[in-house]
């Protein structure tokens, strides 16, 4: 196991939940980076829509490894979303994350929910992890199962079944999006042999509360990109009004010329 990727498993196991923030370019990630976040994970809604493509119809592959390759750069761990692997077939999930763990990802993200609104067959996302432990088995796998987050009738049962599983099948971590409910997290995280990750809820609990459940690791998933997204139309919208006042904090011009060293493309 390298020591980075070594390292990046450690986070999980450090008693306070890992707060994993998701970026969605290079100057996101290299501003969170700045801040003093250990770890940093990507969001695939903000990636495909600054790519101008759609989240959750594998249409982003180019673009992720792409980012992939600027954000490996930086001084930090960095995990992949992957949305379902970009494909449904095992092996070439498993190339193409063994391109992204080349590049220097440590880990990956990867989800059972589909387009359509349904769950994908266990069966398959269980092979497609598999097959990426396979190929490279020290990479963290972060295998997110979405029967809260698609609203399924009685998805507990769903989420520990998939997840034993997905656990079966070498998945390093379990994600399940849409729940923050402490007693429900407290049954999932005595249940489950393996970190479990949650996605933070705007006026839900806090990470001292979520750790006190179980939790592992806390991701904000596209809630940066989309704040950052209001953020500038308000202020945009304040402009025309004519009364804008600067928000304390706003980097200036320098401040994120420095966030890409000279000479990077």
């Amino acid at each position: 196991m390298t020591d980075r990727r070594a390292a990046f498993r450690a986070l999980h196991h450090a008693g306070r939940p890992l707060l994993l923030p998701n970026a969605w370019d290079h100057a996101s990630a290299a501003a969170l980076a700045r801040r003093g976040h250990p770890a940093i994970g990507t969001t695939s809604l903000g990636v495909a829509a600054a790519a101008g493509r759609p989240d959750g119809l594998a249409a982003t592959g180019a673009e992720t490894l792409a980012l992939t390759r600027r954000l490996a750069r930086l001084p930090v761990l960095l995990t992949v979303d992957v949305e379902a692997g970009f494909s449904d077939d095992p092996g070439a999930v498993a190339g193409y994350v063994a391109e992204l763990a080349g590049l220097g990802a440590v880990g990956i993200n990867l989800e059972d929910g589909r387009s359509d609104g349904t769950l994908a067959d266990p069966g398959c996302t269980a092979d497609k992890i598999a097959a990426v432990k396979a190929a490279v088995p020290d990479l963290f796998v972060n295998a997110r199962t979405d029967a809260w987050w698609l609203g399924v009738a009685d998805p507990l049962p769903q989420a520990l079944a998939r997840a034993r599983a997905y656990r079966a099948a070498g998945a390093d971590g379990i994600f399940v999006p849409g729940t923050v409910d402490p007693a429900t997290l407290r049954v999932l995280t005595e249940r489950l042999d393996a970190p479990l990750n949650v996605l933070y809820q705007p006026g839900g609990p806090g990470l001292d509360e979520l750790g006190r459940a179980g939790v592992a690791r806390v991701s904000t998933g596209s809630l940066l990109f989309r704040a950052a997204l209001g953020a500038a139309v308000a202020a945009a919208d304040a402009v025309r009004a004519g009364g804008l006042t600067v928000p304390a904090g706003l980097p200036s011009y320098a401040e994120v010329q420095h966030l890409v060293p000279a000479g990077r493309d």
